[in-house]
């Protein structure tokens, strides 16, 4: 027989109340692994805070109600250079980003990382306007169709002047004033 009953190996129903596994949903509190992987992403979502650029994190520090303690030690972490000193000076800010809610902050730089994109593929797409409005003469009727609040003879002024410089080597300043009213009824 041996040393241990099969029924010793679990706790009995006072053990379980007083000590419970880590690992149990029914526990209420998440593992110390689970616990650990938190605050290190608190700290990654400092070290990106730190990394931002210091009008942005005025931004963010106005709009998710950053407290003072922390946006002073982003900018103090900003201004260590030594390794290890940093290393301590990003574990506090990740220590000081216990107290704040990091959802707004993760949605924030996010809107940021991706927000450049959309810039981005909004500018081509003007840019496509601009050059369709170059070369297609039915380019003018698409554009009135797709933006009904258009000033037809304004941007057919600009077309024609956009042609003319570029015909005749001239500086683009019709066909940069194009593009500036094209941005204008995007943003409407």
């Amino acid at each position: 027989m041996s040393r241990f009953a099969p029924d010793d190996l679990e706790p009995t129903s006072t053990e379980a109340r007083t000590h419970p596994r880590p690992t149990d949903p029914a526990a209420g509190k998440p593992s110390k692994t689970r616990r650990k992987a938190d605050m290190h992403a608190l700290q990654d979502l400092g070290v990106a805070l730190v990394e931002l650029e210091p009008k942005r994190l005025d931004l963010l520090a106005a709009d998710a109600r950053l407290p003072e303690r922390l946006v002073d030690a982003i900018r103090e972490a900003r201004g260590i250079t030594a390794w290890g000193g940093r290393k301590r000076a990003l574990q506090y800010v990740g220590k000081l980003m216990r107290e704040v809610d990091p959802e707004p902050i993760r949605k924030r730089l996010d809107l940021w990382a991706h927000g450049h994109d959309i810039d981005v593929d909004r500018q081509r797409a003007l840019e496509h306007w601009r050059e369709r409005l170059m070369t297609e003469p039915d380019a003018l009727d698409a554009l009135a169709v797709a933006f009904p609040r258009l000033d037809r003879a304004r941007v057919r002024s600009l077309v024609a002047r956009s042609r003319d410089e570029r015909d005749h080597g001239a500086p683009p300043h019709a066909y940069r004033e194009l593009f500036r009213v094209l941005k204008a009824l995007d943003t409407r």
